[in-house]
């Protein structure tokens, strides 16, 4: 069954996964665990199986050599170019010039419409308030102005593993966060919309649906409708299957690891904590089929799914 295949919610697989990803693609096939419950499956990754692939990260730099042969392979793909505007002490192991460049760069090869940038996820602090985010927007909306069209943006969800970072990061320098107001919100929101504007661009709220008016769009990183307009013209079947409350994806196939970004966001769901994602990038190999495991133990698996029969999943 041909599928959207999300490369990926879970890990900067664009940054620092590269070479396994192009590994799997000659393979036909990729191992994937279910991080609710544990479950092993396999997903092809045959061209005649894939719809798109959807490339999440902080920094496609690494990657650009990989697209040229993906791109010669015949496969189709866009992007989810992730640029914040967050003090270091957030993202301190983010390469934000070369990003910023990356960013330029895949623009000018395939085109803006290829490009969803997401100033995502936007935190209230002591050091970063409504007058920060304002003025950090304006001077990247103004460095992509006719570079991409659609700016997606979401405020931080505190996930209970987020929950305990911002705590261990208060206890730890002088970061104190800040709980905001649905209003307070909107409006900064609607300032940002405003900026955007100026700058030919389009603002969408990720899994924000109070946010939503007649400037503010909901937000579907995993796009078909963006898909269609880029590669379908004739169009295609795609259905919507939300990944938390008021998400609005397409239905796709993630294929990554939770705790194998070595980014090591302070803000990030997928992450337990950065010493973990550091211990197993360090440790992952490129030939094994399942992301951030040995050899070994993926062979293993996919030997226990060949003699189960298990079959592919959308999961």
């Amino acid at each position: 069954m041909k599928r959207i295949i999300s490369v990926s919610r879970r890990t900067d697989i664009p940054a620092f996964y590269g070479d396994w990803f192009v590994h799997r693609l000659k393979k036909g096939f990729v191992g994937v665990v279910n991080p609710f419950g544990g479950r092993k499956y396999i997903v092809s990754l045959k061209p005649e199986d894939v719809i798109c692939f959807v490339f999440w990260s902080k920094n496609f730099s690494p990657f650009i050599e990989n697209l040229k042969i993906i791109d010669q392979i015949g496969y189709k793909f866009y992007f989810n170019y992730t640029v914040t505007a967050l003090p270091d002490v957030f993202e301190n192991d983010v390469e934000r010039k070369e990003a910023v460049e990356g960013l330029k760069r895949l623009s000018r090869t395939y085109s803006p419409q290829h490009i969803n940038w997401r100033f995502d996820p936007i935190i209230i602090s002591n050091i970063c308030d409504r007058d920060f985010y304002v003025k950090a927007f304006e001077e990247l909306a103004s460095e992509f102005e006719g570079l991409v069209e659609r700016c997606y943006f979401s405020f931080v969800t505190e996930y209970g593993k987020v929950k305990r970072n911002f705590e261990e990061l208060e206890r730890t320098t002088y970061i104190k966060m800040t709980s905001c107001t649905e209003e307070f919100k909107i409006d900064l929101a609607n300032e940002l919309s405003e900026v955007a504007k100026r700058h030919g661009m389009r603002m969408f709220s990720c899994c924000g649906d109070y946010l939503v008016n007649d400037d503010i769009q909901k937000g579907h990183c995993i796009d078909g409708s963006v898909i269609e307009s880029l590669f379908f013209p004739e169009g295609f079947s795609y259905k919507e299957k939300s990944t938390r409350a008021q998400c609005g994806c397409s239905e796709s196939s993630d294929i990554g690891t939770y705790d194998t970004c070595p980014h090591g966001c302070v803000y990030c769901y997928a992450n337990v904590n950065k010493h973990r994602a550091v211990k197993l990038y360090k440790r992952h190999n490129k030939d094994a089929a399942f992301l951030g495991y040995t050899k070994s133990q993926s062979d293993k698996w996919l030997a226990e799914i060949q003699n189960a029969g298990t079959q592919e999943t959308s999961e």
